[in-house]
């Protein structure tokens, strides 16, 4: 061979070298970023191909599938009361993809799932349809539909859990959108689409999830138990030395009160008439870097809270200064948390210290309804002991007997509480949002523990709004749990 023939042949030979490698790097190093990749459409098509399988509440499914007379996506998605269970499935749909549970579980649903292998492979053979698995929450339908009609048009969010086991039994979100709306491709499912994007109320927003709001004064059952871990308080129907007014440190600014008889109030009566020095002036005792100790082992400063739904992180600040420090012990200053991580705080005192991490799908089934996936119960953390929990217990069932809380109070149930008014906006002056923290339990054992927050109302600048708007909300889950178990 001549040396001219010689060199094409190299040249050649070069390129069907980087061809070889091009494939290979395409079909196994780069196969599972490009068939999950947005544009790559034949996922969306394959994903409607054959009915999804369904998401269960209370044995019922709270989805479904319908023949979409598309040659291309042949089924599509829809839902039974969408927007109550918005929160919890979120959306799949043709044209904007899928999210939340719908997204996570995405796998099951659509019968692609590894575990479903041989059910895919037997229905090659037997000629039957490829079908979906099942995803089974943990979530209680009459809680469901009490927090969400208990919300109606207001603005908010509501996060009811199990304290024994973490089990979320109601997550609600208003303003709510429907999932069905635009569940398709065509220009109306567009429409409802773009509409959802621009609402200034943000409906596709998950409150209970993904948003965080001061706590207020629902935060002091955290600064109690604080206080009594660290020995600042020993008993908790002792005066505490606190002056009237209390006078933030370093600064000149006195801690206003909106209950009276605050001097030298026991913690007791503090949480029952919600005294802010009394737990402004305790936090700067139990100090900044104890009481972040305290708020991270309840789950605060944790972005990795998955329900499986991931939860936005709550955050105390670990570098702020005393009177941050003092403030944020009242819920204010730079503390931010969501529902559920206020539900999380109120669940661990209910459970005698013991903190559940937060799920709500319980078990994954597949087509022939063999369990795939169970969730089994699992500890995340002590926050406190079980005679500081007992203690607290006791000061949040005194608020319901005789404080703020008598709203949330049920019939033959032992219930404790704390109302809360959070403060925010440039210089405080946004309208407050009322807040709720609760939990119920009964003789035989059944427990509930429940957060609701109400962003927008006619609430006035006091705790009582907390209880007048908010407790009326966690009663009504508290008690739909409650009589679900009779």
């Amino acid at each position: 061979m001549n040396k001219p023939l010689r060199h094409i042949a190299i040249f050649c030979g070069l390129l069907m070298l980087a061809l070889l490698i091009r494939d290979n790097w395409i079909q196994y190093v780069r196969a599972g970023e490009l068939s999950t990749h947005a544009s790559n459409k034949r996922v969306i098509i394959e994903r409607y191909a054959n009915p999804r399988g369904n998401i269960i509440v209370d044995g019922k499914p709270i989805t479904g599938s319908i023949d979409s007379k598309d040659p291309f996506y042949k089924f599509k998605r829809t839902y039974i009361d969408g927007p109550m269970w918005a929160p919890v499935t979120g959306y799949a749909s043709q044209a904007y993809d899928a999210n939340q549970i719908e997204k996570l579980e995405d796998g099951i649903l659509t019968g692609n799932d590894d575990r479903l292998f041989f059910d895919r492979t037997m229905s090659m053979f037997t000629g039957d349809k490829k079908q979906g698995g099942d995803v089974i929450t943990t979530l209680n339908g009459a809680a469901q539909k009490a927090a969400f009609e208990g919300l109606g048009k207001k603005k908010g969010a509501v996060a009811a859990i199990e304290p024994s086991t973490g089990k979320i039994l109601a997550l609600a979100s208003t303003p709510s959108y429907d999932p069905s709306t635009f569940a398709g491709y065509s220009a109306k499912d567009e429409q409802a689409w773009v509409a959802l994007e621009k609402d200034k109320d943000k409906p596709k927003l998950n409150r209970a999830l993904r948003e965080v709001y001061p706590p207020g004064s629902t935060f002091k059952v955290l600064t109690a138990a604080a206080a009594l871990e660290t020995g600042k308080v020993t008993d908790i129907n002792a005066p505490t030395d606190t002056p009237e007014p209390y006078i933030l440190p370093h600064t000149r600014t006195p801690m206003k009160n909106h209950a009276q008889g605050c001097e030298n109030a026991t913690l007791n009566r503090a949480m029952e008439v919600s005294c802010n020095s009394v737990f402004a002036k305790l936090g700067d005792e139990v100090g900044r870097d104890e009481m972040v100790k305290m708020a991270e082992k309840f789950g605060f400063n944790n972005g990795e809270i998955d329900t499986p739904v991931r939860a936005a992180k709550s955050v105390y600040d670990t570098q702020m200064d005393r009177p941050g420090n003092a403030l944020s012990s009242i819920g204010q200053f730079n503390t931010a948390a969501t529902p559920l991580q206020m539900a999380m705080v109120t669940a661990a005192i209910a459970n005698d210290g013991k903190l559940m991490k937060p799920y709500m799908v319980d078990r994954v089934t597949g087509p022939d309804l063999d369990v795939l996936e169970t969730t089994e119960p699992e500890e995340m953390s002590r926050p406190m002991s079980a005679k500081t929990a007992q203690l607290v217990q006791q000061m949040m069932e005194n608020t319901v007997k005789n404080g703020t809380g008598g709203k949330a109070a049920i019939e033959d149930v032992t219930v404790g509480g704390k109302t809360g008014t959070a403060q925010h906006g440039e210089k405080n002056k946004a309208r407050p949002y009322a807040w709720f923290i609760s939990y119920a339990k009964t003789d035989s054992g059944s427990q509930v523990a429940v957060a609701v927050i109400v962003e927008d109302s006619d609430a006035t600048r006091d705790d009582i709004s907390g209880g007048g708007l908010a407790g009326p909300i966690a009663r009504d889950v508290m008690k739909a749990v409650l009589d679900s178990k009779k």
